[in-house]
């Protein structure tokens, strides 16, 4: 004889909510959200890392810092998940300053070459001399007088008194800078063609010229 409302023998009673699967677990869920998190938060700060050092531009760099958020904000997650408060007031911090680069490079830098790629076309079309913004002549490539591409334009100096482009640095060879050769390039013996600085010399011209070391550029 059982009591009214007793679990029948053989058949324990169940808690409420029992009945669920452990894969519809809350807990469950936080522990999934944290593997993720830790998987993707060393990769996001490691491209992110890759990118803007790099160096390839407003638009590029901008992306960096824009995997960088959402690397900072994983890193939150697992300090959250684990109960490190130092890892998430950490990355708090650093999600702010993330979104302060993501503005510095996609929004005020990134408008600024805007600016200066339109005055550079509208400039063209005027028929008179055309203008170049400083800041895009670093890093575009330079061409002989066949068409191919025999280095970069590492830097530049100018006149502090007239103002005139003396000469460049073509920077070519090596990976990532490491390995490089730097060449003097009268700014007289080139010219702005289709993006890129055209020189008025064939490639083994270019290479015949002597190599000048980085911490010793020439002063005249």
């Amino acid at each position: 004889m059982r009591a009214p409302g007793a679990p029948r023998a053989g058949r324990p009673a169940h808690a409420p909510g029992a009945g669920r699967s452990e894969r519809g677990s809350p807990l469950v869920h936080c522990r999934g959200m944290e593997e993720i998190a830790r998987t993707v938060a060393p990769v996001a700060i490691t491209v992110a890392a890759l990118v803007t050092a790099s160096n390839l531009g407003a638009r590029i760099t901008g992306l960096g810092f824009v995997i960088f958020t959402i690397g900072s904000v994983a890193w939150f997650i697992v300090g959250l998940e684990s109960g490190q408060a130092g890892l998430m007031w950490q990355n708090v911090i650093l999600f702010f300053i993330n979104l302060f680069g993501v503005w510095r490079w996609l929004g005020r830098r990134a408008a600024m070459e805007a600016g200066g790629r339109r005055a550079h076309e509208e400039s063209e079309k005027g028929g008179g001399e055309g203008l170049v913004p400083l800041s895009a002549l670093v890093g575009m490539p330079m061409r002989d007088s066949r068409g191919e591409e025999v280095g970069k334009l590492a830097d530049a100096m100018v006149g502090e008194r007239g103002g005139r482009l003396v000469y460049g640095l073509a920077s070519s060879g090596g990976v990532a800078g490491a390995g490089e050769h730097l060449r003097r390039v009268d700014w007289a013996g080139l010219r702005v063609e289709d993006d890129a600085l055209r020189l008025a010399e064939t490639r083994a011209r270019f290479e015949a010229r002597p190599q000048v070391e980085r911490d010793d550029w020439p002063s005249r």
